[in-house]
């Protein structure tokens, strides 16, 4: 027992409680960091597959832009649309 008195102080415990505090009990803690890194890293694939939709969006805006046939193909696909001498059947 006297070799645990002669390592082990009380300034060493206190150190060492406070280092395990904030570890594993603070706000900022190990463990929330490594759930932050976590969400960092979903946040940055969600904004990766946004990008691509908004490059996508931001492509076929740009060809309806200059494009007469690309715009008449989206209004009749998506809208139904029609010239006056046809008649349109949607088949699904």
């Amino acid at each position: 027992m006297s070799w645990l008195r002669r390592y082990i102080s009380l300034s060493l415990m206190l150190v060492i409680g406070f280092m395990a505090f904030v570890l594993f009990f603070n706000d900022n803690s190990m463990m929330a960091g490594m759930e932050y890194a976590t969400q960092v890293r979903d946040l940055k694939q969600q904004i990766a597959r946004c990008e691509d939709t908004l490059r996508l969006y931001r492509d076929l805006n740009m060809r309806l832009d200059t494009d007469p046939a690309e715009l008449e193909k989206i209004v009749r696909e998506h809208y139904h649309m029609q010239r006056q001498s046809e008649d349109v059947y949607i088949f699904e």
